[in-house]
């Protein structure tokens, strides 16, 4: 074969196809952009910064991302397109070089209580094969060894065509599952304590049942009352056997209640099927109180928690079974499978070893495949997201990641920054939002959005490389470089919060006693045990606040004013000045505008196209009624004071006639997380994920408590926000209360009272204590991870 060498010196035209290396988008206006035209450059990686709530989401996300995938997403059929997510297209004029966006956000795992982290990576799936054909003894098929998988048998008679002729036969079949038959899969059992279901010195219809949703009047309780199994009239405590059994535990059974057909089904399997399948932290407020108090969750005592069936487990390769192998540390499980030297299934393993070397290369060693997905930080969610995208052999793809540094120790970042870097290398376009100096630091082309949040908003402040962001005078550039200081003088704690050996998860009998009265900072590398430690030991309840990283549930109906609280006085204003019910007040309720229902739009479906969202002509986007538009208070109707800055509301219930402290106390606390530009009735949804934590903690600030429990409230917070956020846990113990603070943040460290640091490493290798003291302490000592990258940031 041979090769031609050029001679001419002069290098060959570009090729057209190559002109393309550009992502132009002209005239966006999603959410708060004003007009925003912007080119990025592809096979680049490109951050976008700004404060928290300036359009950073609105550009990357909701318009750039959301096209790509609305246009791939019409490449397939129309049958196929009726499964998938309907996509409008974004406010744009013109979006033109888009290539194949792959979105790794933020967004926690489903609280599915069968999902795992083996579940959610396909590792699961591999280890099952892996089992079904090494495994000794043989006991079947992967889904043997599957804990979602049940084991079933059956027999009947089948008919079928044969010949022209009408055959019957009879037909066996069965399921080999790997399901646990006690716990159904779950790993914990529920044990229900009775008298937190019923009061049984009532009768039923004197309202002896205590289940939220159960009274007498209810849908519920006229199930129970007229199902007659049993006398609605008679107290509880003199039911017979029979009749305590129909109460509690009567499979379903067809009834007839005011002739309407019904099933009547026993109190506790109806409480286990709408109450507990479902996730905790999923369930309203009042309904999780109630499992709480009625509810002991309980280790299934047949499988030991592994949510597998004894034959599962009784299948082993190297003495190991399955439910070993995913208890193991993942770093410790890639090592075993490296030992597994079997020619037959040689390519699985290669897969299955890759795959788990991705998890340890992206920081999550730690973890363990039978870690319920529910449970991992925002930012281990999105690394694990990360891990079957390491390594992929697709090149010019827009790889778009949603602040990928939270919840990551500086020491941490930097094995975060190479990943991006090599995504970059192999030819993809990485778009990055991001708040972080040490990840903005590594970007070949920034755009900064600002100058602020909300309304003041939504343009193109800088575009170019970082030194010029630092020369340029916008927000970003000037708190670059922004360095807090370590404090000159500690406050002295006024008492102790005394733990003792601590062991949930991977602590090593730890104990530590936590100041109280000052700032505490608790960190350490990801997956060393802070959470564990905080959350696990620190006894909740009476006296604890605690503002953890859930995310915030709610529709587009839920805004500020309804999250807060705030609605409340404010309906209850109106509804005095006016003299009518608050309920008028509520779009959710009587003062709702008849036409869209108070959703302010009328929504068309179409089908497998995007549907149709056109603002209702009648109350003209307003939600209520006309009738309810014509109270008003101080001047104001309810419509007006929803589109109201918090800022300006604070003005407006602070005196005068509309003067309604119950409102304005929520107000201020909004205005003291930095929220003092969002309106109070814009809808949650189309809140970024700073302005949803920092809405959290205001409502929590609320709450009366001595110890605030904070799990790292600057995610998702911009530069020159951390130094409010500062002054806020400031004037938080100012104010007299204890603070603890789960944080990866410098500046947060620094302007503590008291360091706790957890390590030295993440998993097995961390669970210990590796320094208590001052933040002055620890950057002379430098004997940790954590007192190393402080001091480096302090310039000590």
């Amino acid at each position: 074969m041979s090769m031609t060498t050029r001679t001419d010196a002069q290098s060959p035209a570009l090729h057209v196809a190559d002109t393309h290396d550009l992502i132009r988008v002209y005239g966006a206006r999603e959410n708060n952009l004003k007009d925003v035209s912007i080119e990025i450059p592809k096979r680049r990686l490109t951050v976008f910064t700004g404060v928290s709530g300036s359009g950073k989401s609105s550009l990357v996300f909701s318009t750039i991302a959301a096209e790509s995938q609305r246009l791939i997403n019409e490449t397939y059929s129309a049958f196929v397109q009726g499964f998938m997510p309907t996509l409008a297209r974004p406010e744009v004029d013109v979006l033109d070089g888009l290539t194949t966006a792959i979105v790794v956000d933020q967004e926690r795992m489903g609280p599915n209580p069968r999902s795992t982290v083996g579940t959610v990576t396909d590792a699961n799936a591999m280890l099952r094969i892996l089992f079904s054909r090494l495994g000794r003894p043989h006991i079947g098929s992967p889904q043997a060894f599957s804990f979602n998988v049940a084991s079933i048998s059956g027999a009947g008679a089948v008919k079928f065509e044969r010949g022209g002729k009408t055959v019957k036969e009879r037909r066996e079949f069965t399921v080999t599952g790997g399901m646990c038959p006690r716990c159904e899969g779950l790993g914990r059992t529920s044990d229900i304590d009775l008298s937190q279901l019923y009061d049984d010195s009532k009768s039923l219809n004197e309202g002896a049942l205590t289940i939220p949703g159960y009274s007498v009047d209810g849908w519920y309780g006229r199930i129970f009352g007229g199902s007659g199994f049993f006398d609605p009239d008679k107290p509880i405590r003199d039911f017979t056997t029979t009749e305590l059994h129909d109460l509690l535990y009567k499979e379903p059974t067809k009834i007839k209640v005011d002739n309407i057909n019904l099933t009547y089904e026993g109190l506790i399997p109806r409480i286990q099927k709408s109450m507990l399948s479902k996730d905790k932290e999923a369930l309203q407020p009042h309904v999780r109180a109630f499992v709480e108090r009625a509810v002991a969750f309980t280790t299934c005592p047949e499988c030991g928690g592994t949510r597998l069936s004894e034959a599962a487990r009784s299948s082993k390769i190297k003495q190991i079974s399955i439910a070993d192998a995913c208890a193991m540390q993942i770093s410790d499980l890639a090592d075993w499978v490296r030992g597994l030297d079997e020619p037959s299934i040689a390519p699985l393993v290669t897969t299955l070893r890759q795959l788990l070397d991705s998890f340890v290369e992206i920081g999550l060693g730690y973890l363990s495949l039978d870690r319920a997905s529910g449970t991992l930080s925002g930012g281990e969610a999105q690394r694990v997201k990360m891990i079957r995208h390491l390594g992929s052999s697709l090149t010019d793809v827009t790889y778009v990641f949603d602040e990928p540094t939270t919840g990551l120790h500086p020491h941490d970042i930097q094995r975060m920054n190479d990943l991006l870097l090599r995504l970059r290398d192999k030819g993809n376009t990485v778009l990055v939002v991001e708040h972080k100096p040490e990840m903005i630091a590594i970007a070949d082309h920034v755009v900064d959005l600002g100058p602020g949040a909300g309304t003041a908003g939504g343009t193109v402040c800088f575009e170019g490389t970082v030194e010029g962001l630092r020369a340029s005078g916008t927000i970003t550039g000037r708190h670059f470089d922004d360095r807090a200081a370590l404090k000159e003088s500690v406050r002295t704690p006024t008492g102790t919060l005394e733990i003792r050996g601590a062991t949930a998860n991977n602590l090593r009998d730890v104990g530590v006693d936590i100041p109280l009265g000052v700032l505490v900072v608790v960190t350490g590398v990801a997956g060393s045990g802070k959470s564990s430690l905080v959350h696990g030991s620190v006894p909740g309840g009476a006296g604890v606040v605690s503002v953890d990283q859930g995310g915030i549930r709610g529709s587009r109906r839920s805004n500020p004013a309804t999250y807060t609280g705030l609605l409340d006085p404010i309906r209850k204003a109106f509804a005095k000045a006016n003299g009518v019910k608050p309920a008028l007040f509520s779009a959710n309720s009587e003062g709702a505008c008849p036409a869209c229902n108070g959703a302010g739009v009328i929504y068309t479906d179409l089908a497998m196209m995007a549907g149709v969202s056109t603002t209702c002509e009648e109350c003209e986007g307003k939600r209520f009624q006309a009738a309810v538009l014509e109270h008003k208070l101080g001047g104001r109707d309810i419509s007006e004071v929803l589109a109201m800055p918090v800022a300006e509301a604070q003005e407006f219930f602070g005196s005068g006639e509309a003067r309604t402290p119950a409102a304005r106390a929520i107000l201020d606390r909004l205005a003291d997380v930095g929220l003092g530009y969002l309106t109070l009735g814009q809808p949650l949804t189309t809140l970024s994920g700073g302005e949803r934590q920092r809405l959290k903690l205001a409502t929590h600030m609320g709450d009366k408590g001595g110890v605030y429990v904070l799990d790292e409230p600057t995610a998702g917070l911009h530069l020159a926000d951390v130094e409010q956020l500062l002054g806020l846990l400031d004037r938080l113990v100012d104010s007299g209360k204890s603070v603890i603070v789960i944080e990866h943040h410098q500046a947060v460290m620094a302007h503590a009272d008291w360091i706790i640091d957890l390590g030295p490493g993440a998993g097995h290798d961390g669970g210990r204590i590796v320094f208590e003291g001052t933040p002055a302490d620890l950057v002379a000592a430098r004997s940790t991870l954590t007192g190393q990258h402080l001091a480096a940031y302090v310039g000590a």
